[in-house]
């Protein structure tokens, strides 16, 4: 099975062009507040979604913002020499993890100001992310982007020759890493509402680390597949360090939640 983009353009009106990465992002963010107020419904309180929707615009922008400059740090060398290319968001250039840092930041700053329990509403904001990632990946796909290795499985996508890197340009078709991290991205979805529906430990962050130590681990994988990863350090991808890290960060909090949510049980006995 061969599957390949049909441009990055989806419309034109005169002068005006209409990308689908614009289309697919906004297609994300939708997704990521509907998935919350399904959550919310389904698992919290239907008024936690307002809390949700109320830092919505500013955890949306801090996102996008943070994505572009952690990919501006990056890729600093060409950045340094195209430096007008900078705002060119229409050409892809977003780094995930710093949409997830850069939001998490603005939510819990929000969450402290307003005095409400950060932990609870980072648990909801989690669904919201990876349902935008689910969908936000299709962006790169688009684009021509976020692919992996030359293959020759049954399953494929093709790459103009304009968009593969210089050492692989006589190969024509490579791994889908982006359709694996947005398949990979529906099992967590798929992991975090049986957490959060199943487990005693709902809005106590559980889901919140859950997704990070998850989604870090798929990043890893992912991150093997991939050949165009902005920033190589020491021959390993800059992602995968920073997936170590989550991978801590995530199962140090799960382990420490577990403790605590014990401990508090047997304290209540």
């Amino acid at each position: 099975m061969i599957i390949s983009s049909p441009g990055e353009t989806i419309l034109t009106i005169g002068s005006v062009k209409i990308y689908y990465y614009g289309v697919i992002m906004a297609l994300a963010v939708l997704t990521g507040l509907f998935v919350c107020k399904f959550v919310c419904l389904k698992i919290y309180e239907k008024k936690d979604f307002e809390v949700i929707y109320n830092l919505s615009i500013g955890t949306i922008i801090c996102g996008f913002l943070g994505a572009r400059l952690y990919y501006v740090l990056a890729a600093y060398k060409y950045f340094l020499y195209n430096p007008w290319e900078i705002f060119a968001f229409r050409n892809g250039g977003m780094a995930i993890h710093g949409a997830i840092l850069g939001g998490l930041i603005f939510a819990a700053a929000y969450l402290k100001l307003k005095k409400l329990p950060v932990l609870k509403y980072l648990d909801i904001l989690s669904f919201g992310l990876v349902s935008g990632q689910i969908i936000g990946r299709w962006g790169n796909f688009f684009n021509s982007e976020a692919f992996g290795m030359p293959t020759f499985s049954w399953l494929k996508l093709y790459i103009p020759v304009e968009k593969r890197p210089f050492e692989f340009v006589a190969f024509d078709y490579f791994h889908p890493a982006f359709l694996y991290e947005s398949l990979l991205n529906i099992i967590i979805l798929l992991c975090l509402y049986i957490i959060a529906k199943k487990t005693k430990m709902t809005g106590t962050g559980l889901v919140l680390f859950s997704y990070i130590l998850l989604y870090s681990i798929v990043r890893m994988f992912v991150e093997y597949i991939r050949i165009d990863s902005v920033l190589n350090l020491s021959g390993i991808p800059l992602a995968q360090y920073v997936s170590l890290i989550g991978i801590a960060i995530g199962f140090t909090g799960i382990i420490f939640l577990t403790f605590k949510y014990k401990k508090n049980r047997l304290g209540k006995n």
